[in-house]
């Protein structure tokens, strides 16, 4: 393991990330040290790089280290580290992906089991890169696991943007449908088809969704979720009446709605059509969502007559990353997973990078090192 590193600070919104080289810590027991190999630039990066998704918000400090969907290779193990979640051996130049995230274990929401809701989670895109460890996001060479992390080796035959992509889009989609209790045979709505309403088309049908329908504006992204399992498709610029548009989704789904609506948007003004598409007993899940500020107007007595349940996602319970990993590779051959892989830029470039995926120049960038 070299003994300094790069990393990508970020000091405000829309100001050029600053290149920085710090000193690699060593790790504490139980925490690993990762080389860094890839590390996606998620929609929810954008929104932190736009000032939209306000990171000190939540407690984060600045400056930062953006990036958490990322995959690397173990550059040193802590005390007390010999094997991966799964119990399989772990040693150094192993191929890995982990959470980005990590719970304390002992408050009240973790002794409840909710390690989502931890009082004092540490997060990626939150630590400050001045202090230690220093590598706290995924743009930088090296990326620190903290002690109680989940962490899993990759197989070979997984690409590194679609294994990293596994710990925070398909990682989400797949709790969000777990928080949702989807059971097989129902009916799924999901509201946009970025990289998250792929994964969520996919996920839907592999769970035993009867009907999977997607709305989206763009006709190309709409192809890619029939591809990936979408049953039916509504381009909402070609149906631009909501009135239109629920009549069209109640067609494909025995006339009622989705028992489960996935909100995959990160806009709240859809937020009012959605709960209108969920059935009676549905539940809309809402996971684009994650700006601070941002309101919408909706009828609450929707929710009630109709006995409609609204659930907020965040992050997912550790194990649902293993469950991620098993998904790819149980569907690796049958669903077109090359068409999801990335524009690539050097990590001296992610300036431009970012400004690329701003501007929707590329279907998506990945950072490599």
């Amino acid at each position: 393991m070299s003994k300094t590193g790069r990393l990508c600070e970020f000091h405000a919104p829309k100001q050029p990330f600053q290149l920085t080289t710090r000193d690699v810590p060593d790790p504490k027991p139980g925490a690993v040290v990762v080389k860094v190999t890839t590390c996606n630039i998620c929609g929810s990066d954008v929104h932190a790089w736009n000032g939209d998704f306000k990171t000190t918000a939540l407690g984060g400090k600045l400056p930062t280290v953006l990036g958490h969907e990322m995959i690397g290779e173990v550059a040193a193990l802590g005390e007390g580290v010999s094997k991966d979640s799964n119990g399989q051996p772990l040693a150094v130049g192993d191929r890995v992906t982990y959470t980005y995230f990590s719970a304390c274990g002992k408050c009240p929401n973790c002794l409840k089991g909710h390690q989502v809701a931890c009082h004092n989670l540490t997060m990626a895109m939150l630590g400050a890169a001045e202090e230690w460890p220093h590598f706290v996001g995924g743009y930088a060479d090296y990326f620190y696991v903290n002690p109680g992390s989940t962490i899993y080796k990759v197989a070979d035959d997984i690409p590194d943007e679609l294994a990293a992509g596994a710990n925070c889009a398909l990682s989400q989609v797949l709790y969000g449908f777990q928080r949702a209790g989807l059971t097989f045979g129902e009916t799924v709505v999901i509201q946009g088809a970025g990289g998250l309403g792929i994964y969520a088309a996919a996920v839907a049908k592999e769970f035993g969704a009867s009907s999977v329908v997607v709305l989206d504006a763009v006709d190309e992204r709409l192809d890619l979720a029939r591809r990936f399992g979408a049953d039916h498709t509504i381009n909402i610029t070609q149906i631009d009446d909501p009135r239109a548009r629920a009549k069209e989704v109640r067609k494909y789904t025995g006339g009622r709605g989705g028992d489960v609506v996935m909100e995959l948007v990160g806009r709240p003004n859809v937020m009012p059509e959605g709960i209108g598409l969920t059935a009676m007993m549905g539940r809309y899940v809402i996971i684009g969502n994650i700006n601070y500020g941002l309101t919408y107007e909706a009828d609450p007595s929707r929710l009630v007559m109709a006995n409609k349940t609204m659930i907020g996602v965040s992050l997912y319970t550790p194990a649902v990353l293993g469950q991620a990993l098993a998904f790819i590779d149980r569907t690796k051959h049958r669903l077109p997973y090359e068409e999801l892989l990335s524009s690539k830029y050097p990590l001296e470039k992610i300036d431009e990078a970012f400004n690329a995926a701003n501007n929707l120049e590329v279907a998506r960038a990945s950072i490599v090192l």
